[in-house]
């Protein structure tokens, strides 16, 4: 996409913003919906869909995100050209080994979180995951953070497929619904027991 573009988005949106009745009355809470479903159909589009479906749903996001900002200049918070500052210094920072000289770290994705965990000074592997992810996908960061972290709490690592995951996670489901058990519930209740465990793991490595 041209800078011309983007421009043309940005006045796109500031003229929404003033004269069209529905965009003016938006705000960052009433849009949080659309933003979760566009985010769901570009899962859809990746999976299921065509480039066209593909390039129209990740518009659909960019528009949240230029929705986003036109609100919050409007409220004097940031604008637009902030978040895009903010992104670009971020991906400068935590690529030493792209835009200085560093060497390649070993494990990317440890390195990126120990970064990041340094940055926003966070003491726990837990801290900075979002409450509002479903339980999988939270059970998932939770489980990458401990790793990577190097919070020992005795998760298994045996060898498994992708197929083979997704048949056993639908068969714990049908099995659950069979004998009258919630199991997102029962998901949450065994994640909120591993958080507590990852946060005693954790006290116990800094009293020693």
């Amino acid at each position: 996409m041209s800078d011309d573009q983007l421009a043309r988005l940005r006045a796109i949106m500031v003229r929404l913003r003033a004269e069209c009745p529905w965009d003016a009355e938006q705000t960052h809470e009433s849009l949080l919906n659309h933003l979760l479903e566009e985010a769901c159909e570009v899962v859809d589009a990746v999976e299921d869909g065509s480039d066209e479906d593909l390039r129209e749903e990740l518009g659909d996001v960019l528009l949240q995100v230029f929705f986003h900002s036109r609100i919050a200049e409007e409220e004097g918070r940031f604008t637009l050209d902030d978040v895009a500052r903010g992104i670009c210094d971020k991906l400068v920072r935590r690529h030493p080994h792209v835009f200085s000289d560093e060497p390649v770290p070993a494990d990317m994705w440890a390195n990126w979180e120990q970064r990041k965990a340094r940055e926003k000074g966070r003491s726990s592997a837990l801290d900075g995951i979002a409450s509002s992810m479903s339980v999988l996908a939270r059970a998932h960061k939770v489980a990458s953070r401990s790793r990577s972290h190097g919070v020992d709490v005795g998760l298994p690592d045996a060898p498994i497929g992708e197929v083979e995951v997704g048949e056993e996670i639908l068969r714990l489901v049908a099995r659950a619904q069979a004998n009258g058990i919630d199991a997102d519930a029962a998901a949450r209740k065994a994640l909120r027991a591993l958080e507590a465990r990852v946060v005693v793991a954790e006290q116990r490595t800094r009293g020693q």
